[in-house]
């Protein structure tokens, strides 16, 4: 079996030995889809070196000598840390003060091969460095890592330790099913595990969303000897209001559970539900209401928990604690270290 260098060699000679078996240059490259100009050129290599002077040639080696001296280098690498959230410009200012001088394409180059080139890179070197030594931050740093902390926020990142530790809950509007009216989902998705319920209702109200919590999310985390610390919802109607006379606050008040609130119209904070919403629409809603005419929202309840069962059990996530794992598989594993955390 011939090997890429061989086929590129017999290729081109098969141009030449062509041109020269048929007379007539021009007809050979017309058969090849080749340029005269390429024909000449091979020819011409063959003539000076031989059937050897086609191989490809490799690129040179870089002159490390062109490379800034390694004083400089470390500068320039030791700032991205110190000061992640300076561009390379600033850099290369703020390093000339200090008598290291290093224009801003170089700082880029030496950022380049040390992978700092982007702002999250360079802080992600920092928490590296601040979980290896534990060292004290400088303001700058606190300021970065705290800027990084409300970007991941506002992404949909957000920080979760265990199966348990945080669940976010949303309403979702379905839709309209005639002689039943509006029906509304009540969502609640594990941060950490990406495990989904979800229970049919035809209003919103804070009893409608305590007893979602009440129906299927506590009995299911203690049954696997899990706790539920937190919530963070929305600041609808029917999560927020005063907390002596609100049902959905006395209800996490008795369960000792702990309330976060997203940001006031930033619904993308409680991103996990979001993108939950998206999927179970596009996977179930818009394909269940194409094959089956609902006449109850039983029958849609019946369908919607065998499709939950689904994407809890057999279908992988990509999520970022899941990797490719099942929901129900990562709490599983992921019970291990809520068990730690108890023992400690």
């Amino acid at each position: 079996m011939l090997n890429t260098t061989e086929k590129i060699i017999k290729h081109k000679t098969g141009l030449l030995n062509l041109a020269e078996e048929l007379g007539n240059v021009s007809k050979a490259c017309q058969v090849m889809g080749l340029s005269r100009d390429t024909f000449y050129r091979y020819k011409s290599a063959v003539d000076e070196g031989g059937v050897e002077a086609l191989f490809e040639r490799t690129r040179r080696k870089p002159n490390l000598a062109n490379r800034v001296d390694q004083v400089v280098e470390d500068a320039v690498i030791k700032s991205a840390t110190d000061f992640p959230a300076y561009g390379q410009a600033r850099t290369s200012n703020e390093l000339r003060k200090q008598g290291v001088f290093v224009s801003a394409s170089g700082v880029r180059s030496i950022w380049l091969r040390h992978n700092l080139a982007n702002f999250k890179a360079r802080l992600k070197a920092l928490e590296a460095i601040v979980a290896a030594d534990g060292g004290i931050l400088t303001e700058a740093q606190v300021q970065a890592l705290e800027k990084k902390k409300q970007d991941d926020e506002a992404c949909g990142e957000i920080e979760t330790a265990h199966p348990g530790y945080l669940g976010s809950q949303d309403t979702f509007y379905v839709g309209t099913l005639k002689g039943v009216g509006r029906i509304y989902q009540q969502t609640y998705v594990d941060t950490y595990s990406k495990v989904a319920h979800a229970k049919l209702y035809t209003t919103k109200t804070p009893i409608t969303a305590a007893d979602m919590l009440n129906d299927q999310v506590l009995p299911f985390y203690e049954g696997h000897g899990l706790p539920v610390l937190r919530i963070m919802t929305d600041r609808g109607t029917e999560y927020c209001g005063r907390v002596d006379t609100h049902d959905y606050q006395l209800f996490l008040a008795i369960n000792d559970i702990e309330h976060t609130k997203t940001k006031v119209k930033s619904p993308q904070t409680n991103g996990i539900c979001e993108r939950f919403h998206k999927t179970i629409l596009q996977e179930f809603y818009q394909v269940a209401f194409r094959k089956t005419l609902f006449k109850t929202i039983g029958q849609l309840q019946a369908d919607l928990d065998e499709w939950l069962a689904h994407y809890n059990t057999e279908r992988t996530h990509q999520g970022k604690m899941c990797c490719g794992r099942t929901p129900l598989q990562t709490m599983i594993d992921g019970k291990d270290i809520w068990n730690e955390k108890l023992l400690n």
